[in-house]
Parts: structure tokens; sequence; C-alpha cells
């Protein structure tokens, strides 16, 4: 009873973090409507996330953004700062300010959906562990690599290059990086965009 409570909340905290990564996904469209608009969007939310943050730890609470941050919160977070969203407001920001269309909306994407899908997976279905990964499954990667490539073909229209693009972001994905995986995975997929669109 005790194991599957706890799995239960495990898997709660789960979907509440990557149903926010999820919502990066909507950084692009923003960004087409209002470039400067979502890069300042995204620079406050890190900006007061980290503030709210700061008060938790000294035992006050921000209303909304506290109880989200303890829902979402793993066990590794306990009584510490809680560094994923604002690597993810900071990978997204990245990526929009160093590289230029499909790149950038491709480096978005996959953030959001190649490694917000790929742990999700990985936590609920994951069995074939990847040796020297930290614990990522075969399962995720393939969900990574999956979400990676319809994204990329979405945004490019160009299957083959949308393969290799998939292939670098799941390679990236699995590299056990723990939070830094939310500026690195950005980082290198558009590049990797960059230099295949060229």
């Amino acid at each position: 009873m005790r194991l599957s409570r706890r799995w239960s909340t495990e898997l709660r905290t789960e979907f509440v973090r990557k149903s926010i990564h999820l919502l990066i996904g909507l950084v692009p469209s923003l960004a087409a409507w209002n470039f400067g608009v979502t890069v300042a969007l995204l620079a406050c939310g890190v900006l007061v996330y980290s503030y709210s943050e700061l008060m938790r730890l000294h035992g006050y609470e921000i209303v909304v953004i506290s109880k989200i941050t303890a829902v979402a919160a793993r066990r590794r977070d306990a009584g510490r700062f809680v560094y994923g969203p604002v690597t993810l407001g900071i990978g997204a920001m990245l990526a929009l300010v160093l590289y230029p269309e499909p790149a950038a909306s491709i480096a978005i994407y996959a953030l959001a959906f190649g490694d917000g899908l790929s742990s999700l997976v990985g936590k609920i279905f994951g069995t074939i562990r990847i040796p020297f990964t930290g614990g990522k499954s075969v399962e995720g990667s393939f969900t990574c690599f999956v979400a990676v490539l319809c994204s990329a073909y979405a945004v490019s229209g160009d299957a083959p290059r949308s393969a290799a693009i998939a292939l670098i972001a799941t390679v990236t994905e699995a590299v056990p990086t723990k939070d830094a995986d939310n500026i690195l995975l950005p980082a290198i997929v558009g590049l990797a965009a960059v230099a295949v669109f060229r």
C-alpha cells in the first residue's frame, strides 16, 4: 500500500512537472506574434519564480507559485531551491535569442515535447534502462526521438533532416545532466538545426 501511494505521488509530481514543460511549446507561437514581449515574459517568469523560491526557502509562501512548486518538486529537491523552472525559462529564451527560425522553434519544441514527454513515458512505461544515463529508459528515449521528429517535421517539412535533429536531441536528452538539460537540449538542438537547415 505504501509503495503504491508513493508511486502515485511520484506520478502526480511528474505530471505537474511535465505539464509545465509542455507549456513551453507555446513560446514559438507567442514569439511569432511578438518577439520582444515573449522574451520579456520569459525573463519576468524566471525572476518572479526565483523570488518566490527564495521566499519559500525562508518560510514565506507566494500564494500560487509556492503551491505549484511544492506539488512539482521531486524528492531530491526537498528543502532546496528548485531550479527546473529557471533552467526551462532560460533554455527557451536562449533558443529564441541565439537562433533564427526554424531552428529556434525546433529547439523549443525539442525542450517542450522531446524532454517533456520522454520523461513522462519513461517514468510510467520505462522498463529497459540505458547504461550510464542515470536511469533513462529505451521507452523514454524512443518517445523523445518521435516527439522531436514530429515537431521538427511539422516546422520544416523535411523528414530526413528532422530525423537527424531528432537523433541528436535523443542522445543529448539521454545524458544525465539533471536540470541542466533544460538549457543544453535547446542549445544543442538549435545549433544542430542551424547547421542542418542552412
